[in-house]
């Protein structure tokens, strides 16, 4: 369907239409994000999803008659034997966000951990930061097995991997089979994970898509885009601090406390 047509649509149905919003959260983005902007700082991680989708959504002029129908949050559990206290309040704020009703739902991905091998390297200070692999030499020098000096060599290091796998397949699952199947009439999408870029351009040629950016900053370049392509409508927003911090869940949320420090 076109602007043009879409438009039409809206209108056949008069004012009282109601234009259904799915809103696709990225958990480990949307948090990070603002990690990145507030830092260790206490209240804001006790995050109201619903509270926040529904202020970005009403913000919106052209988005007449818009109400948040579903809202889906993707995350993965954090492992409890390597972070214990983190995998506790993790399970804490999942269980308040599904009490409050929050979110509707909450996908799981996977969180995996592993030891992996890479060079030692820092940043460079005249290159903008770009690596740089650190290589043997004075003071701190490689010998052979012969005792001979071997400058040059990488240090390898083994680290700890961490990672999170599939909240971005999970979330443009969720936003593809929605709009798809018509279960929602717009959708907005919280993370800025470019990997996102062609199940978010495809939604935009079927429904109009609200992007939500929870670091700060710029976009990833491959979201970004004009509100008139596909059937138009579309826009993009910027978290910043207040929007975390004027977002928060009751305290207790239903029988659930926030954890000291959040």
């Amino acid at each position: 369907m076109g602007y043009l047509a879409y438009s039409r649509s809206l209108r056949s149905h008069g004012r009282g239409k109601v234009l259904r919003v799915g809103v696709y959260v990225d958990g480990y983005n949307l948090y990070y994000g603002g990690r990145h902007q507030l830092k260790k700082a206490p209240g804001w991680r006790w995050l109201d999803i619903r509270a926040l989708s529904e202020d970005l959504v009403s913000a919106q002029r052209g988005w007449t008659g818009a109400v948040v129908s579903r809202v889906v949050y993707c995350t993965a559990r954090i492992d409890a034997r390597l972070n214990p206290v983190g995998h506790s309040e993790q399970d804490v704020y999942l269980k308040a966000l599904l009490a409050t009703q929050s979110v509707d739902h909450v996908e799981y991905g996977k969180y995996v951990t592993g030891v992996q091998y890479r060079p030692l390297a820092v940043k460079s200070p005249t290159k903008r930061g770009t690596p740089v692999i650190v290589q043997a030499a004075w003071p701190v020098m490689v010998h052979s097995t012969l005792g001979t000096e071997v400058p040059g060599a990488n240090f390898m290091v083994s680290t700890l991997k961490q990672e999170e796998k599939g909240t971005d397949v999970n979330v443009a699952s969720h936003l593809l089979f929605d709009v798809l199947t018509g279960a929602v009439d717009a959708a907005v999408v919280i993370s800025n994970d470019s990997d996102l870029k062609m199940p978010v351009h495809l939604a935009r040629t079927a429904v109009p898509v609200g992007h939500v950016n929870p670091r700060g900053g710029l976009f990833a370049g491959d979201l970004k885009g004009s509100p008139g392509e596909g059937v138009g409508n579309h826009w993009w927003r910027v978290l910043g601090p207040t929007d975390y911090t004027s977002h928060q869940l009751a305290d207790p949320a239903g029988t659930y406390t926030r954890p000291t420090g959040w």
